[in-house]
């Protein structure tokens, strides 16, 4: 399996805080990696730096792009991380509120098979909006689309932050099986952090727990789950 995400020796903060210190792992082309830890313990901050919002002190993030070829990511601003292959949902999912879901979705669609008729496809309520503005979207709606926008932009690499944050637990099942087909079945790369480490590690295939902005565990996602002693003393959640 080519190597698709290679982080090394990560330092990076806000300003000249450093937050993350020394972090590295790798993720495979089609392999979705649940990234977890306590509150507070630099996850966002890893997000974040990987999409370019944040200020890198060391280090190396080098994504794989088309070719074969690799692209090294810290020179890079935010938007040109997208024409590379980054696409990235943020906690304030920065949808354009004032515009209505499909003007969301053609605002910022490149070429590739994830159009906004596939993304209606995807999440039948936003096909039955595509006229709403966001500001008359529920939360739940909010979120597919901020999902639905990074997937219109083709990325080779999908970053979720929080995803289920705050949803209804029927959205919460719903939003899931869309982000497994995404990744399972459409074998789309991805990184998610998430407070429901259960949920997300059944469709993740790899593990990587944060504290205090260091890499304290890594494993396969099941592994992880098989020891449930384990993800209690790494999370303080119970299985």
């Amino acid at each position: 399996m080519a190597e698709l995400l290679k982080v090394h020796e990560l330092r990076a903060g806000y300003g000249e805080a450093v937050v993350l210190q020394g972090v590295s792992f790798s993720l495979g082309e089609g392999q979705t990696l649940a990234l977890l830890g306590r509150n507070g313990t630099g996850k966002t901050t890893l997000i974040n730096t990987l999409a370019g919002a944040t200020r890198q002190h060391g280090g190396r993030v080098e994504l794989g792009v088309a070719g074969g070829q690799r692209v090294e990511l810290s020179r890079l601003p935010s938007f040109e991380r997208a024409a590379a292959g980054i696409g990235w949902v943020p906690q304030e999912r920065n949808i354009f509120k004032s515009l209505t879901v499909h003007e969301n979705l053609t605002a910022v669609a490149r070429a590739g098979p994830w159009t906004p008729a596939a993304v209606y496809d995807m999440f039948p309520r936003l096909g039955e909006r595509k006229g709403n503005l966001g500001t008359q979207l529920s939360g739940g709606e909010q979120q597919m689309l901020a999902v639905g926008r990074a997937l219109v932009l083709n990325p080779r690499l999908l970053l979720l932050d929080e995803p289920l944050e705050g949803l209804a637990p029927i959205i919460v099942e719903e939003l899931l099986r869309a982000i497994g087909r995404i990744t399972r079945e459409e074998g789309l790369s991805a990184i998610i952090v998430e407070q429901h480490p259960q949920a997300i590690l059944a469709i993740s295939d790899q593990a990587v727990v944060l504290d205090r902005g260091t890499v304290v565990h890594q494993s396969t996602a099941q592994q992880l789950q098989a020891q449930p002693a384990l993800l209690e003393g790494l999370l303080g959640v119970k299985r």
